[in-house]
């Protein structure tokens, strides 16, 4: 069992027919946290608008964390868009899980993190409604490939392989939208007087220091399976979940102003 501080959720995307439910079920069970916060696309509204697909396995994470929540874990849910139904019930309580439109938490060394979904920033980093269009239909079909790709590697007995993540890390514009993203991410952040910023929605996964901003980004569980934990020394580790854990990148306890992590890449 892993014991952290706090745990970092978002893009569960409970609902649609590529969340990684089983792998999401499995680190649920193996961790234990003072405080989880779910950053957003935690239901996907949006696809169960089209076609509904719940597993037994996605019921069971629902379950999961009203357990935890029921067992003293403080779990705080903030609407992305893909859920931003419930932004209208933000400052309510459903039974043991709050609703927030925003959070701020405050790590074990003092570092006040604004967390977000992320949204917010698609105005910054969108080249165009066309090519809004195009990455989404080139996302969707890299989602089919992922898909595709692990069920042949699973019936020959190999593990769990991010196809989708692996192509868009070769695309460069999609790397130039992602360092826009951060860039806004930080700006933001650095603008209402936070040390560093807590945020998905791009599902890209990501720990980096920037113009001394803390910049997180949990990634998803759709073809990243990823989560951002606070460890109880207050560090920042993002871990990668499948068939075998691993830390995909961490923030050191002491990091300057002038000194980079190494940014996170998902196997």
């Amino acid at each position: 069992m892993l014991h952290c501080r706090t745990i970092f959720l978002s893009d569960i995307h409970l609902g649609n027919k590529d969340c990684q439910a089983t792998y999401l079920l499995n680190f649920l069970n193996h961790t234990k946290a003072d405080t989880i916060y779910l950053l957003g696309d935690i239901l996907d509204l949006w696809a169960m608008q089209k076609q509904v697909c719940w597993s037994p396995e996605q019921n069971a994470v629902i379950q999961s964390l009203l357990a935890k929540a029921d067992q003293g874990t403080e779990v705080i849910y903030i609407p992305g868009n893909h859920d931003e139904e419930f932004r209208h019930w933000a400052g309510r309580q459903f039974g043991t899980i709050k609703l927030q439109l925003r959070g701020c938490h405050t790590t074990a060394l003092g570092k006040k993190l604004l967390l977000l979904h992320g949204d917010e920033f698609d105005k910054e980093v969108n080249f165009g409604r066309f090519h809004a269009w195009l990455g989404d239909n080139l996302y969707d079909f890299l989602l089919f490939l992922n898909r595709w790709s692990n069920r042949i590697r699973r019936a020959l007995g190999g593990r769990y392989f991010s196809l989708a993540a692996f192509i868009k890390s070769k695309v460069p514009g999609a790397q130039q939208a992602i360092a826009r993203y951060r860039d806004a991410a930080v700006a933001k952040a650095k603008r209402s007087g936070f040390d560093g910023v807590v945020c998905g929605h791009i599902h890209h996964p990501e720990i980096s220091l920037q113009d001394g901003i803390i910049y997180c980004n949990d990634g998803d569980w759709i073809d990243n399976c990823t989560a951002l934990i606070e460890q109880q020394d207050g560090s920042l580790t993002l871990y990668h979940w499948t068939e075998q854990s691993h830390t995909l990148a961490a923030l050191p306890l002491a990091v300057r102003s002038d000194e980079q992590p190494a940014q996170s890449k998902v196997a």
